[in-house]
C-alpha cells in the first residue's frame, strides 16, 4: 500500500467496515488554489452501522478520527457523506 488514498481507504474500511465505500480524489480540481501546495483534496462516501442513530457531527468526527494519522500528512480537505444503511 504506498499511495495516500489507499491509506484513507484502508484505515476508513478497517475504522467503520463500511458497507458502501467510494473515494474521489478531487486534487486536479484545485490546482492553482492555495490549499492545493498544502495536501490533498478527497470527497469520500460511506455507508456504515457505525452511523445508525448520530448526528451528521458525530459521524463526521468518527471519520476524521480514523484518519487522524492521513489529516497530519496529506489531506488538506475532505467532503465527507456518511450514512447509515437505508438512508438516502
Amino acid at each position: 500500500m504506498s499511495s495516500l488514498s489507499d491509506h484513507i481507504e484502508a484505515a476508513l474500511r478497517a475504522a467503520l467496515q463500511p458497507t458502501e465505500f467510494i473515494l474521489q480524489d478531487d486534487s486536479h480540481l484545485h490546482v492553482g488554489h492555495a490549499g492545493a501546495r498544502e495536501g490533498s483534496h478527497y470527497t469520500v462516501r460511506l455507508v456504515s452501522e457505525r452511523f445508525a442513530g448520530l448526528s451528521r457531527v458525530a459521524r463526521h468526527r468518527l471519520v476524521y478520527h480514523a484518519l487522524q494519522g492521513q489529516m497530519q500528512a496529506g489531506i488538506h480537505a475532505l467532503a465527507i457523506d456518511a450514512r447509515a444503511p437505508g438512508e438516502t
